[in-house]
């Protein structure tokens, strides 16, 4: 027996007067209206109601047990409608997973006016480059800058991402300012340990591709650390537009081979395949779209 259904029928029986009255308010045959009711009292070892050929009348422990059902059929729907606020008025803490540069210097701008503009959202922004499991995580949504995805998830084209190889002035004007991929052999290339220890830089222009592997004495996890050591002359790093754009505008760091192009990845925003997401989620999702796609 459904139990809320079974209180539902009792209190509208109550309500009604009748059981063929009840089983016109609820689209029931009065048969059914008696059946939950029996199934109640059953149930309870207690009679609720006394019937009479047209009417009935409560029992003392059926005009207790009446007020109690009003009072959990009134908690279920305000549960219920806390629900559908949720899916309806964005609010409520956002986790979002997202790459370092990316998260900190395209991500972060538009979470402020997506803030803004909805303040009952609170956002919780993780930045890690490694690939997050959003489930066993519990994150909303993540950004993913890779050429595979993982097909258990929703993704949707958020941007396009260039990769710069770029040097200080400084180093520059150590070693000059290389016209071919192949006159960094040898140089110190700075490492993106994400990458791996074994990673190769692609330069294509046209059908022309240069592969330089990279050999310098530095490696890190973190992009602002490579860039920081470029700024001090260590070496030749390649990352994204998102983190080398600033510095390049500010003098900081000059593009290297700005004619070759190096690999571009589409960046994603995923998320876990729920069939009605949180108004929070979708709305987010679709300011980011709307800003950066």
């Amino acid at each position: 027996m459904d139990k809320l259904r079974a209180m539902e029928v009792f209190v509208a029986t109550v309500d009604a007067g009748s059981f063929a009255a009840a089983a016109t308010a609820l689209n029931l045959s009065a048969v059914m209206v008696g059946k939950h009711i029996h199934a109640i009292e059953t149930q309870l070892g207690a009679r609720l109601l006394e019937r009479t050929t047209r009417r009935h009348r409560l029992t003392d422990i059926g005009a207790a047990y009446v007020e109690r059902c009003r009072d959990v059929l009134a908690t279920v729907q305000t549960a219920d409608g806390v629900v559908d606020s949720l899916h309806t008025v964005p609010q409520g803490i956002l986790r979002i997973t997202a790459p370092v540069s990316f998260g900190a210097h395209r991500l972060t701008p538009v979470i402020g006016d997506y803030l803004a503009a909805h303040p009952q959202v609170k956002v919780d922004l993780s930045l890690n480059d490694r690939v997050v499991d959003l489930a066993e995580e519990g994150f909303d949504c993540g950004v993913r800058m890779s050429r595979t995805l993982d097909d258990r998830l929703i993704a949707r084209p958020l941007a396009m991402s260039r990769m710069f190889a770029v040097a200080s002035p400084s180093w520059i004007a150590r070693y000059g300012m290389p016209a071919h991929p192949s006159e960094l052999e040898g140089h110190a290339l700075l490492n993106f340990a994400v990458w791996g220890p074994s990673h190769i830089w692609r330069f294509a222009r046209g059908d022309d591709v240069v592969k330089v592997p990279v050999r310098g004495q530095f490696s890190t996890n973190n992009g602002q650390a490579l860039l920081s050591a470029a700024i001090a002359g260590v070496g030749v790093i390649m990352q994204a537009d998102a983190l080398l754009a600033p510095a390049i505008a500010a003098g900081h760091v000059v593009q290297l081979l700005p004619d070759w192009e190096l690999p571009t990845r589409a960046v994603h925003i995923v998320r876990l395949p729920e069939v009605r997401p949180s108004a929070k989620l979708r709305s987010f999702i679709d300011f980011a779209l709307t800003r950066l796609g």
